[in-house]
């Protein structure tokens, strides 16, 4: 089975969508960076995420961490409830 991501950067969003693991999040990260930086806001929208592991749990916080760093406000939206489960276990829910 293949484990496929993507990043799709439009006006006012950030659509992250497909499986989030230790597979395709490395490439995410690295394709993001650059991007990132055309934004005055960061807002995530993960309605297209399928699946995720704890490697997606740290994605959202490495952007968390980006956006503190460069000061720009960031939101995360449509969280699905299997990342939701993740994120409110390792006890980062309120971080985002």
């Amino acid at each position: 089975m293949t484990d496929v991501a993507g990043i799709d950067f439009q006006q006012i969003l950030i659509v992250v969508s497909g499986e989030l693991n230790f597979t395709t999040v490395p490439k995410l990260w690295k394709d993001s960076l650059p991007r990132l930086s055309g934004y005055s806001i960061l807002n995530f929208d993960l309605a297209k995420v399928t699946s995720s592991d704890s490697a997606g749990v740290a994605l959202l916080l490495e952007w968390l961490k980006y956006a503190k760093q460069e000061n720009k406000p960031i939101q995360f939206t449509n969280i699905p409830a299997h990342l939701s489960s993740i994120l409110s276990v390792s006890g980062v829910t309120q971080m985002l």
